[in-house]
C-alpha cells in the first residue's frame, strides 16, 4: 500500500498562502483553525525560507501515543486520522505534536474548547458512507476519489507535495540534482567569462 505523505520545499514556497485557503474552503475548517498554516524563518534577514505546515502523518505518531483514549488510528495509506466521537478534548495530542498540528476549535475555558481537529490528507473521517454529517466534521475525502490533497494541488510553484512517500522522494531528489547541476554550471560559466574577460585586458 501507499505510504502518504506531505513534503515542502523551501526553495519554491513564495508564502502566498494558497494551500491554507484551499484546505479552509474544501473542509469548511472553523474559524480561528488552521489544519495548515505557513512559517516563515528569518523573516526580513537573509536566509529568510517560508514552509507550508501541516500534520505530517508521522509513521510512529507522537500524538497517538499519548491519547489516553485511543483516538487516533492510521489507514492503510499511512494517513493518521483521529475518531472525533472518541476525543474527548484533553488536548495532550497538542502538546505532544512537534507541528502544532491538532488544535482546539473553540476558544475558552478548557472543558468547552470542544473536540480536536486536525489534517486528515483529505481522507474524511472513519465512516465510510461519505455521509454530509461525516463531511462536517472531518471534510472532503478526496483519497477516496483518486485525488491528492487540495492543499497541495493549489500549490502554484508546486512547493508543497503530497502523495506517496517514494514518488514524492523522487520528485525532490531529482529538484536537488537539478539545482545542483545548475549552480555548477553557473560556475562554469562565470569561470569563463571572468577568464574572456582576463584575455581582453
Amino acid at each position: 500500500m501507499a505510504n502518504m505523505k506531505f513534503y515542502c520545499d523551501a526553495e519554491r514556497c513564495i508564502e502566498c498562502n494558497a494551500c491554507v485557503t484551499a484546505c479552509k474552503n474544501e473542509n469548511d475548517v472553523p474559524w480561528g483553525v488552521n489544519r495548515r498554516r505557513v512559517v516563515t524563518i528569518k523573516d526580513g534577514e537573509p536566509g529568510e525560507r517560508s514552509l507550508s505546515v501541516a500534520c505530517m502523518h508521522c509513521s510512529d505518531a507522537p500524538c497517538a501515543a499519548v491519547c489516553p483514549v485511543n483516538c487516533f488510528y492510521t489507514t492503510e495509506d499511512g494517513v493518521v486520522l483521529h475518531d472525533k466521537d472518541t476525543c474527548i478534548g484533553c488536548g495532550y495530542c497538542s502538546y505532544a505534536c512537534p507541528f502544532g498540528a491538532p488544535q482546539f476549535p473553540k476558544v475558552g475555558a478548557f472543558a468547552s474548547r470542544g473536540k480536536m481537529d486536525k489534517c486528515t490528507f483529505c481522507a474524511g473521517g472513519p465512516a465510510e458512507d461519505g455521509s454530509a454529517a461525516e463531511h462536517t466534521k472531518y471534510g472532503s475525502n478526496r483519497l477516496s476519489e483518486g485525488k491528492l490533497p487540495l492543499c497541495a494541488e493549489m500549490c502554484s510553484t508546486k512547493a508543497l507535495l503530497a502523495g506517496d512517500a517514494d514518488v514524492v522522494s523522487d520528485i525532490y531528489r531529482k529538484r536537488v540534482v537539478n539545482r545542483g547541476a545548475s549552480v555548477m554550471e553557473w560556475g562554469v560559466n562565470y569561470e569563463r567569462a571572468s577568464l574572456d574577460a582576463n584575455k581582453k585586458s
